[in-house]
């Protein structure tokens, strides 16, 4: 499936229309891994986020002292998260997928809340245009080629 040439419309209908399909094929472990997870990468809510060191490391090897979407430093916008690139409303057997999360400062994360990935792009291209390129650029390709209908 290729979606690079598809219109931010087209891309609207797929993600709901995979979106609301997966639900009813998640298991009993699926549910019990997303627990696990969710502790792991559960956020403070504090400058630096994870509550385990595990996660700290993680954050750490992942990020530097910049959000990728905004281009600040994350000590000036009341820190950094981790965030489900595809959110874990609409995509919760994406939630443990370590290629789904990324760090972005808390500020943005609240702003993207849970939109789905294409739905941000259009949000971020009509009120903030200057910072598409770096959030295009940050689209989870591969994830949302791997959603099947």
């Amino acid at each position: 499936m290729n979606l690079e040439n598809k219109e931010l419309s087209e891309l609207f209908k797929l993600a709901d229309k995979i979106g609301k399909k997966r639900y009813h094929k998640l298991t009993s472990q699926d549910f019990e891994n997303y627990r696990k997870f969710d502790y792991w990468r559960y956020v403070n809510g504090d400058a630096e986020c994870g509550t385990t060191e595990e996660s700290k490391e993680w954050v750490r090897d992942n990020s530097d002292w910049y959000c990728p979407i905004c281009g600040d430093k994350y000590s000036e916008r009341d820190g950094k998260n981790i965030d489900h690139k595809l959110p874990r409303s609409q995509y919760p057997w994406l939630s443990i997928e370590f290629k789904n999360l990324w760090v972005i400062c808390r500020i943005c994360n609240l702003e993207k809340s849970d939109m789905h990935w294409y739905e941000y792009e259009h949000y971020i291209f009509v009120k903030y245009p200057d910072l598409y390129p770096a959030v295009k650029a940050a689209r989870p390709g591969k994830l949302l080629q791997s959603l099947r209908l």
